[in-house]
């Protein structure tokens, strides 16, 4: 079963509203690689947390009307507890994004052809990407992304960061390693979660 594409998707906006957005399939979509109970906690909980804290912290401001996006940017390096709420918050909003029942099958087109140029094949990529998984040093997401040039990356961001603090680039796929995103289905064993999940990443939206 494959469950991950990796193209910005037309119903996400880097200009989302700091809410908590409908999951975009059913609890049980992603079964057996990612259980029911493990998605209700993780969008139910702590992703509401993030949305819920967020707005507490931006009421009464002159945030209070900024998208997501303006908002983590604005908090970056002047307001961690802010940053990191408001980051959570736009990365879940993605995460949900980025996967879908059914995922997989190698990419064609454009996409094929700059993962080609920028990782020499897509199993190269793909190798990076799943060790930009393992390596992300206790919490944190692994990314592909587009620079400001065009170039293809692959980045790994550690707690609530995320690659809109660096200019130009632009997200095109993530991977939640914090263990909430996983724990219920495998324990500690992240390896065998990222494995089992995203060495799927093989089809554009």
């Amino acid at each position: 079963m494959n469950i991950l594409s990796y193209t910005i998707p037309s119903s996400f906006s880097l200009e989302q509203a700091v809410e908590l957005p409908p999951l975009p399939y059913p609890y049980d979509s992603l079964e057996p690689l990612i259980g029911k109970q493990t998605l209700e906690i993780h969008h139910d909980k702590h992703h509401a947390k993030y949305v819920t804290v967020t707005n507490s912290m931006i009421a009464g401001t002159d945030m209070e009307k900024d998208d997501v996006v303006t908002i983590l940017r604005k908090a970056y390096g002047t307001n961690q507890a802010l940053f990191n709420n408001a980051a959570q918050s736009y990365n879940h909003a993605f995460y949900w994004e980025c996967m879908k029942k059914g995922g997989g099958g190698k990419p064609t087109g454009k996409l094929a052809e700059l993962i080609d140029r920028d990782f020499g094949s897509f199993d190269k990529f793909r190798t990076e990407f799943i060790n930009a998984g393992m390596t992300a040093f206790g919490s944190g997401w692994a990314w592909l992304v587009v620079d400001g040039k065009g170039k293809l990356k692959v980045t790994k961001t550690i707690g609530a960061d995320c690659p809109l603090t660096t200019a130009g680039d632009v997200p095109l796929l993530t991977m939640d390693v914090w263990e909430h995103a996983y724990y219920l289905n495998y324990q500690n064993m992240r390896n065998t979660y990222v494995h089992g999940i995203y060495i799927y990443i093989e089809r554009e939206r």
